[in-house]
């Protein structure tokens, strides 16, 4: 089988068998991708991959093509894209990775390269990683900027007590006729979101009840485009611990 070599995002894990598993992964040479893993858990306890498929962990993989397309990809050699150093011993950060996970792992279908999504994804969970202020605010920060590589960004020029037109995506000095709108508080938030990196997210002081009142809005405006993002599971535990 033809390799080939890459990097990816662990998004969704399946077991299979007594000792296999279904790996998600977004990928950076085709989107997203199954990988069938044999083996994983080992009855030794020895050479165990499990630590590697973790919700958002990052991988650095050499791949095989499968010898028809029904079947799915493998992996000749995987590990470890880079070493994360807060994630898995920070609960307030591995909640925010496993929000992460679900909702590319939701919302992202397509099977073919995606540069920009796959660098914001990447770039996202080392930004995460590294971050020792505004924990609490990075799941607003990543899907406002996500929304941009999925293809519905907002438009138009924001003025102070706007109002974001969902269906038409963009900002409007008055109050659309129809309900589906984000108020000029969350879209004042939507647009310091869009303005700032992540290292800068602890210059925004919110309190528990506007990051529940935007990711709500937020959730309305990928429901809008994306039905999927209902079905998203972690999002109670992100309304309930930030």
């Amino acid at each position: 089988m033809k390799s080939y070599k890459g990097r990816g995002i662990v998004l969704h894990t399946l077991k299979y068998g007594d000792r296999g598993m279904v790996v998600q992964l977004l990928t950076d040479v085709g989107g997203r991708r199954s990988y069938m893993v044999q083996g994983v858990r080992s009855s030794s306890g020895k050479g165990s991959k499990l630590a590697l498929f973790q919700p958002i962990f990052p991988v650095e993989f050499e791949g095989l093509e499968p010898a028809q397309s029904t079947q799915m990809h493998r992996f000749k050699e995987v590990r470890s894209g880079f070493l994360l150093r807060g994630i898995p011993f920070d609960v307030r950060k591995s909640t925010m990775a496993m929000f992460m996970a679900e909702v590319i792992y939701r919302l992202v279908k397509e099977s073919e390269q995606n540069d920009p999504l796959f660098d914001f994804v990447w770039r996202s969970v080392e930004a995460l990683d590294t971050m020792e202020a505004g924990v609490a605010n990075f799941h607003l920060w990543f899907l406002t900027h996500l929304s941009r590589l999925l293809g519905f960004y907002p438009s138009g020029d924001y003025l102070p007590g706007c109002y974001f037109d969902i269906k038409e995506g963009e900002y409007c000095p008055i109050r659309p006729l129809h309900s589906l709108f984000i108020a000029p508080e969350e879209a004042s938030l939507m647009e310091q979101l869009l303005s700032i990196s992540a290292t800068e997210l602890q210059t925004l002081p919110l309190n528990r009840m506007q990051r529940v009142a935007y990711l709500e809005a937020m959730l309305n405006y990928f429901g809008y485009h994306l039905d999927s993002i209902n079905a998203v599971q972690s999002v109670r535990i992100l309304q309930e611990v930030f």
